[in-house]
């Protein structure tokens, strides 16, 4: 039998010192992070502080060391994270604190993810993700109720979308609405098909005029509150660049235009109708 010797504690040197520190993070499937740092020595009480980038609202969890020489913050679902996107940093002296640059993120749990009833409908998520600058930030989304986007089949001046509820319930009254971004009072209303939580409508590309469409869901009906239909159980923090769908052609009595569905830089489910001439 192969005996393994026990490894030493990592060594900090001058270089490692010159580093900014380092987490990685790991998500429960509640909404809840956890974020390991690797850092140099440090002296006095240290702190993970999550900064928007929206206003002046700051969350400070305190680091505790693992016994690997590492460091510990716990962010759990409990505690509420508005939307939006928070810069993470590391106090871990008395001085400034540091940019956090991302290492290495288990998010295996939020793949497939399917909130259970003790949430009560407010669904929680929390991405880590690698800015474009290198460092780690988390996008953080907070709804209820929420309409969660499914398969998208496009089809020929079509649009067919499939999506589930969570906290709502689906009326005889629900249907889907259609909204111009750049008239939000111009709005085209498409029936839905409900089968308890889940639902199907198509969208009829050819009732559109050129500009951004974006997707809502009305479960009560006109009376009730309006749902953004967007995708955010999963582990994908940005997807705009990465879902991509096809285009078609329409002919309109302005000329040729092309119409397609795309997620926002919120993963919030519009579409576009655009020019071609």
């Amino acid at each position: 039998m192969m005996t393994l010797a026990p490894q030493p504690a990592p060594q900090h040197t001058a270089e490692d010192a010159a580093m900014p520190p380092r987490a990685d993070c790991i998500a429960d499937s509640a909404g809840g992070l956890t974020f390991d740092l690797t850092a140099s020595a440090r002296t006095g009480a240290a702190y993970l502080l999550l900064r928007s980038r929206s206003g002046d609202e700051e969350v400070s969890l305190p680091l505790t060391p693992t016994g690997d020489g590492r460091l510990r913050a716990v962010l759990p679902s409990s505690i509420e994270l508005p939307e939006g996107r928070w810069d993470a940093y590391a106090r871990l002296t008395d001085g400034e604190p540091q940019r956090l640059v991302p290492g290495i993120n288990d998010l295996r749990a939020l793949v497939d993810r399917v909130p259970d009833d003790e949430t009560g409908g407010r669904i929680a998520v929390r991405i880590p993700y690698a800015t474009k600058h290198g460092n780690l930030t988390v996008r953080s989304w907070l709804r209820a109720p929420h309409a969660e986007a499914g398969e998208l089949y496009v089809k020929e001046g079509e649009l067919s979308v499939r999506g589930r509820l969570y906290g709502a319930t689906l009326t005889p009254d629900a249907y889907a609405e259609v909204r111009a971004r750049h008239a939000p009072e111009t709005t085209l209303r498409a029936d839905i098909t409900a089968d308890r939580t889940e639902f199907r409508f198509t969208v009829d590309y050819g009732a559109l005029t050129e500009g951004v469409w974006d997707l809502w869901l009305r479960p009560a009906g006109e009376n009730g509150p309006r749902v953004r239909i967007a995708r955010l159980l999963d582990d994908v923090a940005d997807k705009k660049p990465i879902f991509t769908y096809p285009k078609v052609t329409l002919k309109t009595e302005q000329g040729d235009a092309m119409a397609g569905p795309y997620y926002t830089a919120d993963n919030d489910l519009s579409v576009t109708v655009t020019s071609v001439s």
